[in-house]
């Protein structure tokens, strides 16, 4: 443990971030999960809506610094043409 009260408290902040951060990453995850199960089963308008769910977690997990700003741009990216597929859109 440290010795300085800096040290302390930054020990302390550092826990609370980490446990955020890992819970937002987790509820981004268990979303991009839920949704490429719905283009699996090739349901179009429970993808469509897990999508848009979807886009805006990755969104605020970015905002909050969770993940990278490219990480997440390629995220959506990829979950967006896995969605043009399943619709017939145009697909990568």
């Amino acid at each position: 443990m440290a010795n300085i009260k800096s040290a302390e408290k930054r020990i302390l902040v550092a826990e609370r971030n980490r446990v955020r951060n890992r819970a937002a990453r987790t509820q981004l995850r268990n979303q991009v999960k839920k949704f490429r199960a719905a283009i699996e089963a090739g349901d179009v308008a429970n993808a469509t809506q897990l999508l848009t769910a979807t886009q805006a977690i990755i969104d605020r997990t970015t905002r909050k610094g969770v993940i990278h700003a490219r990480t997440a741009s390629r995220t959506m990216s990829r979950l967006a043409a896995a969605h043009a597929g399943l619709v017939g859109g145009a697909a990568r």
